[in-house]
């Protein structure tokens, strides 16, 4: 059965629009508070938010609902998504919502939740919340009220546990790195986590005022952190997104390392520490060269669809512990439950300092293949795909390719568009195969 509001993702969605308004929050709060209020003794819900302006206002929402419905809350304030996947596992508590819209722009918010353990809800969890939305709201007993009280202590007992991620016979000291924090959820503890572990930091974009969150900056706009690194002659440079879930790279010669370079490296490092536990999962958009490179050490690749959720299923069905998408956002299940920018960073950093090799020498393992990628706007969300002229471009330009290189359309789960993308190893080629499908996609949608 689908859902109505829950996404891959939780909730999100312009700010003032559609379950984004403070009154669905309220609603909202009341009803996790009904679904997570069974079980013995009182149960506690913890809340955490990025820096986004709307943060405030739907927290005090989310807070009245769920104690209107007997739930006490402990309120974390700024944090990243992440922190309170591990806050919420640690407390023991019943749930863990994150007031967080990513990598969206300030005007965008959304909702997240996390189980007791720390990881997504599952599809029943979500199905029961959505059930209790169509009721009539009440209130408990004065008496039966939920309490609210703030975690004081939430930052550093994150930091702690990032810095527990990192091998203890390691240091970072020598490294000069700049942080790029996006003005998000990590513009506290992610420059301390570096600096504690030795690192010189240089801390940029973490002077959040709520409008500022990504905006030209972070991992969605790495340009500014490439020029830093070049400026100030840093080893590398770190570029988190606005919950803190995902991480980009930038090596001292001021190149971009995405999410797929960064998988390569820590299953490399894992596979020669005897760590690597079964494959690595990616995803449809993953790069060919990251399979290639990975097949070449002999570690088994799968693509899941595009999303952390789908990744996560393969990896609990294959009781595998790495995988990630081209995004940034990486899944060390060895380390924590849950996609998380800091961690990650630190199993790059430790493959560096294990190896005694730089960013650009690690990332030189792999070799990125020619990607393009055409949006084909539509007018109004269709099937398009499997339309015969098309599915006979793409079977064109597989034959084409054949074997050095690979075709994908794939309808945008948000947006009315479609998304044509071929690789292969002549960017040439690539691009003209890409343009071919395109147009016929387009005159498709013109007929």
């Amino acid at each position: 059965m689908s859902k109505r509001y829950f996404g891959t993702d939780g909730i999100r969605g312009a700010v003032g629009k559609g379950a984004i308004t403070p009154e669905f929050m309220l609603k909202l709060g009341w009803a996790a508070g009904k679904v997570f209020a069974t079980g013995e003794g009182r149960q506690k819900i913890l809340i955490g938010k990025d820096t986004r302006i709307s943060g405030y206002m739907f927290e005090s929402a989310l807070e009245a609902g769920l104690s209107a419905s007997g739930v006490d809350v402990m309120l974390l304030g700024p944090m990243p998504t992440p922190a309170i996947a591990y806050l919420t596992r640690t407390y023991r508590a019943a749930a863990g919502i994150v007031i967080s819209a990513s990598h969206n722009p300030y005007y965008d918010n959304g909702i997240k939740f996390f189980c007791t353990e720390g990881k997504k809800l599952p599809d029943d969890v979500e199905h029961a919340i959505e059930d209790y939305l169509d009721l009539p709201m009440d209130t408990v007993p004065s008496d039966q009220i939920g309490k609210t009280r703030k975690l004081e202590d939430a930052r550093g007992r994150y930091i702690e546990f990032c810095k527990s991620t990192f091998p203890r016979d390691l240091s970072l000291r020598g490294l000069r790195v700049v942080v790029d924090c996006a003005n998000g959820a990590t513009y506290a503890p992610g420059p301390a986590v570096f600096e504690e572990l030795g690192a010189e930091v240089i801390p940029m974009a973490v002077k959040p005022d709520g409008l500022n969150i990504n905006l030209n900056c972070g991992s969605t706009h790495p340009e500014l952190l490439q020029e830093k690194v070049l400026e100030l002659r840093a080893d590398l440079g770190i570029a988190f997104d606005g919950d803190g879930d995902r991480v980009l790279m930038v090596d001292a010669e001021g190149e971009l390392v995405d999410g797929d370079e960064l998988l390569f490296i820590i299953a490399q490092g894992r596979q020669q520490d005897n760590a690597l536990q079964g494959g690595v999962v990616g995803t449809l958009m993953s790069n060919y060269g990251l399979e290639l490179a990975l097949q070449g050490l002999g570690i088994d690749f799968i693509r899941a669809s595009v999303g952390d959720r789908y990744v996560m299923e393969q990896l609990r069905d294959r009781s595998w512990l790495l995988g990630g998408e081209s995004s940034g956002h990486l899944v060390c299940l060895d380390k924590t439950t849950t996609g998380d920018g800091i961690v990650s960073a630190l199993q790059v950093l430790a493959v560096m300092m294990a190896q005694n090799k730089t960013l650009a020498e690690l990332r030189g393992g792999m070799a990125k293949l020619p990607q393009v990628m055409i949006n084909v706007r539509l007018p109004e969300k269709r099937e398009v795909v499997s339309i015969p002229q098309v599915q006979d471009a793409v079977k064109t330009a597989e034959a084409q390719l054949s074997g050095r290189g690979r075709v994908l359309l794939r309808p945008s789960g948000t947006e009315p568009l479609i998304r044509v993308m071929v690789e292969g190893d002549n960017a040439n080629e690539v691009a003209a195969l890409c343009r071919q499908i395109a147009d016929v996609v387009e005159e498709v949608i013109r007929t």
